[in-house]
């Protein structure tokens, strides 16, 4: 199997969707962290093209009446990974994400600033499809040697960053699954 390539933040294998809701990394900061989120639209129902709408700002909130709670929101991630296993890119690797929100990692706030954001369609309680962990692990190999200092260790849930407030990818996903999964993919 071919190994994945980031090329000057793009990754080739992702549909390209650009998300406006990103901005430039200060310039001192390393990215050395990614961080696994999950994310349905509406809350348990899988596909529709909801979140390319939430993430470009095209969310209509009258269009299900859980969208008028989130339709303002201006987030977005580096890449969502859907049950298919498809990825859709929506900003490039080397810029900010507005994924984490509110964050802390090792004593180190605002998260976003040194992390890459991928979600997974999913839920705390709904088990992660087996071609998103491959997919999942596959784009972290890529991306720990596109980021020489994003390790293993460095691969948390958006639950790790932000406690109490945030609890995904919750418990359905099963991250000895993506260690064994993560393993794999480096030795192609």
């Amino acid at each position: 199997m071919q190994q994945w390539v980031i090329d000057r933040g793009v990754l080739a294998q992702a549909r390209w969707c650009a998300s406006p809701n990103c901005n430039a990394r200060p310039q001192s900061v390393t990215v050395d962290t990614l961080v696994v989120h999950g994310i349905t639209l509406p809350p348990g129902h899988f596909g529709g093209g909801h979140v390319d709408a939430l993430f470009c700002n095209r969310l209509q909130a009258d269009a299900h009446p859980w969208f008028a709670q989130v339709a303002a929101l201006r987030v977005s991630a580096h890449v969502l990974i859907a049950r298919t296993g498809a990825l859709t890119q929506y900003v490039n690797f080397d810029e900010r994400a507005w994924h984490a929100g509110r964050s802390c990692l090792d004593g180190r706030d605002a998260v976003n600033d040194f992390a890459v954001g991928v979600e997974l369609e999913g839920t705390d309680d709904c088990p992660y499809a087996p071609a998103q962990y491959r997919q999942l692990a596959r784009l972290a190999v890529a991306l720990m040697r596109y980021y020489p200092a994003l390790t293993r260790e460095r691969i948390v849930g958006h639950s790790d960053i932000a406690p109490g407030r945030k609890t995904d990818p919750g418990p359905a996903f099963d991250w000895h699954w993506f260690d064994r999964a993560l393993s794999a993919a480096s030795r192609q």
